[in-house]
């Protein structure tokens, strides 16, 4: 086998990089509804498609994996939550828009969350969430509402019955 010398362009060089990001999605049910927020048409990836609220971890701004989730949940539907377990992990890959050619891997983790709060609103969020609605759903309509691809196995998983 050919040797590489260390520094020179070898196979692995060539290839776009792939950025690292953890993100956490919150399955937050009251009074058997679960909360789901739909993306906007200006969301670049799944307009008008539905999700659970949730997001990327910011390094900078928190200070654990349940200040994370809660921090998204307020920004993007004005709720305060009491974290719970993980119940699944998953992951996907989107272009990373600040590195042409490049990716972005993101592994999450799937909660579920009890409300302390009800009322919510998507006057808190950030304008990169593209968020048009949020609507609490009857857990037995919640498996056929339009959802993002990757979220499908997930919902899949969190309305399967505890065993």
């Amino acid at each position: 086998m050919p040797s590489v010398d260390a520094g020179a362009a070898g196979p692995l060089t060539a290839v776009p990089p792939v950025r690292l990001q953890f993100a956490q999605k919150a399955f937050i049910v009251s009074g058997g509804r679960l909360l789901l927020v739909r993306k906007a048409a200006s969301d670049p990836f799944h307009p008008g498609r539905w999700e659970v609220p949730g997001g990327r971890l910011e390094e900078d701004a928190d200070l654990d994996l349940d200040d994370h989730i809660r921090r998204e949940v307020w920004e993007e539907v004005g709720l305060k939550i009491d974290p719970g377990p993980p119940f699944h992990l998953w992951q996907w890959f989107m272009p990373d828009r600040g590195n042409p050619g490049g990716q972005i891997r993101v592994v999450a983790a799937a909660r579920r969350c009890r409300p302390v709060t009800l009322d919510a609103t998507l006057e808190n969020q950030d304008v990169s969430d593209h968020l048009d609605r949020c609507a609490w759903v009857p857990l037995r309509e919640a498996g056929g509402y339009d959802l993002i691809p990757s979220l499908r196995p997930v919902m899949r998983a969190f309305l399967l019955p505890a065993g």
